[in-house]
This record gives C-alpha cells, sequence and structure tokens, in this order.
C-alpha cells in the first residue's frame, strides 16, 4: 500500500504530465477514486503546494519559430520576487531563473520571428527593474528535455 505522500507525488507527477487528465485517469493509476484524488488535488491546491495549472507551448510549434536568451541585468535592491512579477504577465517567457555571475536573471524567450523577439526584448527593456540586457537567438537546440517530472523542474 502507497503512503500519502507517495500517492500525492503520483498525483503532482500525473497533473505534471497533462493537467488535463481526468480525476478518473489519475485514479486508476495511483489507486484511488476520482472523488478522493479531486480531494488530494483540492487539498494540495489549499496548501500551496500545487500553485496552478498551465499549458507548455512547444517552441518548436509553427507560431513559435524563435528562441532567445536575455540576461537581465536589473537595478540595485531588485528581488527575484520583483524579477518574477515583471516577467510573468509575458506569454513568450517560457522559463526565467536567478543565476550566479554578473547576471541578475536569464529568461527564454519563445517568438513568432525575430521581429516578435526585438518586440519583446524592448518591452522587457522597459521594465522598471531593468537596467540593461543581453540577448542571443537561439540556432539549434541541442538537448531539450520537456518533461515537467524531471528533477530541473
Amino acid at each position: 500500500m502507497r503512503k500519502k505522500n507517495d500517492i500525492d507525488e503520483s498525483i503532482v507527477r500525473a497533473l505534471s504530465g497533462d493537467a488535463r487528465r481526468s480525476y478518473a485517469d489519475i485514479g486508476v493509476e495511483v489507486g484511488r477514486s476520482a472523488s478522493a484524488v479531486k480531494r488530494r488535488v483540492d487539498k494540495l491546491c489549499e496548501e500551496g503546494a500545487i500553485l496552478g495549472f498551465t499549458v507548455r507551448i512547444n517552441p518548436d510549434s509553427a507560431s513559435r519559430q524563435t528562441e532567445g536568451i536575455i540576461e537581465l541585468y536589473c537595478h540595485r535592491n531588485t528581488t527575484p520576487e520583483m524579477i518574477r512579477r515583471g516577467l510573468s504577465n509575458y506569454p513568450e517567457v517560457v522559463s526565467a531563473s536567478t543565476v550566479t555571475g554578473y547576471a541578475d536573471a536569464l529568461v527564454h524567450v519563445s517568438a513568432s520571428g525575430t521581429r516578435h523577439f526585438e518586440q519583446i526584448l524592448k518591452r522587457i527593456e522597459d521594465e522598471p527593474l531593468v537596467e540593461r540586457t543581453k540577448s542571443s537567438l537561439v540556432q539549434s537546440p541541442l538537448i531539450r528535455r520537456i518533461d515537467a517530472c524531471s528533477p530541473a523542474n
């Protein structure tokens, strides 16, 4: 018999792979009823273990042909939370992370083309917290691990 935490982890892993899966389908996988899975998901949301449900867009899709990395250099006293809030309204931002080194954060952007990338870059540069940026366009992705259950996520 699985422990409670093991079941919760299995539910989170199932939802991370496909947040549209039915509770009944997940229930079969974890050995619980659909209503029991729903109760656990509701509780995980209430506790803040699950922050929300989202769509992951494949950067290789026809509508998102250009990828870029933006190094953010922020004004003094800018917190990671301020950076997160500043970037959260950009659907083109695939990921953003604070980093060691000279830059304060690295931002992975997926755009429909170079002109769209330039527009996003300009909007991000205009954010009050940004002092300057440095950007690079991705030529060829060599390794891409999109699996939401991997330790990197």
